[in-house]
């Protein structure tokens, strides 16, 4: 399943292509310090999703290396201002570019890696994986927008127990939650991300650009944009493509315009 076309950004994102391209794959890899974040490694990130953008990519897949997916923040510099606008460039990328994004969780998804997790569209993890906010044991807060994430995801009464208590759920209870979306390893995140990559892709940029408006309570620009998107797909030759492939009774095949 792994494609030996990678390549290296910095020391500690690794990038591979999946897929003829469609599926890019980013690696956190800091495993002295079990892969938690800092600043150079959250501006990789927002650079690599804002390049897979540019390059058509329809999927893009985090996970982390060693059997952990992140420990959160690395607590060396999280203080200042250059650290907390790197993470929140890197989720709202996650949340907003226009192509699907799937956290492949293993081992412990701590603080900043439940952020980067609950930011991303879709969530693969393996049963023994463990979420967690532990917040509370160092004295910091996440912000609004992480806890209304959480929130939309897993609901008011598991956000209070993550938040308040500082207690974790394994990948099971999330996957029972809602939280997690399909349980398994990296090979099972790729795989959806190949189904999902031959769906049509202006379809997947609407659907995500609605879904935004939607949280936002429809006001403001993004509702334009996902009219916008919208507009873009029923205008498609794509939507063409899928027409007429349903008639002839075969696989359509997406080209993205």
């Amino acid at each position: 399943m792994r494609n030996p076309d990678a390549a290296i950004v910095g020391a500690m994102l690794h990038l591979e292509h999946h897929d003829n391209g469609r599926v890019t794959l980013a690696t956190i890899d800091r495993p002295q310090r079990r892969n938690a974040v800092d600043h150079e490694t959250l501006v990789a990130l927002g650079d690599a999703i804002e390049s897979a953008v540019v390059a058509s990519v329809r999927v893009f897949v985090l996970t982390g290396a060693g059997g952990t997916f992140s420990a959160g923040a690395d607590l060396n510099g999280v203080e200042g201002d250059e650290f907390a606008s790197a993470l929140r460039r890197a989720l709202t990328l996650l949340a907003e570019a226009p192509l699907a994004t799937i956290a492949a969780i293993d081992g412990h998804a701590l603080g900043a890696g439940v952020q980067m997790a609950s930011f991303a569209d879709l969530r693969v993890s393996t049963p023994t994986a463990r979420f967690g906010v532990p917040a509370a044991k160092l004295g910091i807060a996440v912000d609004q927008a992480t806890v209304a994430r959480v929130v939309e995801l897993c609901g008011g009464a598991v956000a209070r127990d993550l938040l308040l208590t500082a207690g974790t759920i394994d990948g099971a209870k999330a996957h029972q939650l809602g939280l997690v979306q399909r349980l398994g390893n990296l090979d099972e995140a790729l795989s959806w991300a190949s189904e999902i990559a031959a769906l049509a892709p202006l379809t997947i940029q609407a659907h995500k650009a609605s879904l935004s408006a939607v949280r936002l309570a429809g006001h403001g620009p993004r509702s334009d944009v996902a009219a916008a998107a919208v507009a873009r797909a029923w205008a498609s030759a794509d939507l063409v493509e899928g027409r007429t492939a349903f008639l002839e009774k075969r696989p359509p095949v997406f080209v993205g315009r």
